[in-house]
């Protein structure tokens, strides 16, 4: 049994706050803290019943995307967390948003030229330069078209989570990222 459970959204989030835990010098494991994938924000009422006060009972925390800020609200609500939640209230309980997603804060964090070094690592770049040039890309920000580019290809945000977590300067991590591990 879990002392804490850290509830993501997806396999990608999983990994790449596991990722960043083990950089840290922390084993989330020995401390018994769960990093749990949810398989999509939807899914935090059955998993807050499972975990929070009215199942297992253990310390929660959680890390979602700003588009899905409204599930985990309406989830801690509905598990008696809380009412009328705002985000600043959310973080109080340990539930932290991404600005727009996992991707976009590890983007942002690390530059395009360290993205793109992770992508080459990867094998990708070719792949990621053809993506550029598709018409309806060629106009965005590069930050946008990386962003847009993890999601193209079934299991390229799974793959890469933990590699970008990898190459993050410990001086720069996310703030949502690094206040979920904090708060376990």
């Amino acid at each position: 049994m879990p002392r804490a459970a850290v509830l993501v959204e997806g396999v990608s989030d999983q990994l790449a706050l596991q990722a960043l835990a083990k950089r840290r010098g922390r084993n989330l494991d020995a401390e018994g803290v769960s990093v749990v994938a949810m398989g999509g924000a939807t899914n935090i009422r059955s998993f807050l019943n499972r975990y929070g006060p009215n199942g297992f009972d253990v310390r929660l925390a959680g890390l979602c995307d700003a588009g899905e800020e409204g599930d985990f609200r309406r989830g801690l609500e509905r598990a008696g967390l809380g009412s009328n939640l705002t985000r600043a209230d959310m973080e109080r309980l340990g539930f932290y948003v991404c600005v727009a997603d996992l991707e976009d804060e590890l983007i942002r964090a690390l530059g395009v030229a360290a993205v793109e070094r992770v992508i080459e690592a990867q094998g990708e770049l070719l792949a990621f330069r053809t993506f550029q040039r598709e018409p309806q890309w060629r106009a965005r920000s590069a930050e946008e078209q990386l962003r847009r580019f993890f999601g193209t290809h079934r299991g390229r945000k799974i793959q890469s989570a933990a590699l970008l977590v990898e190459a993050l300067d410990l001086g720069r991590v996310p703030r949502p990222l690094e206040a979920v591990l904090a708060y376990v």
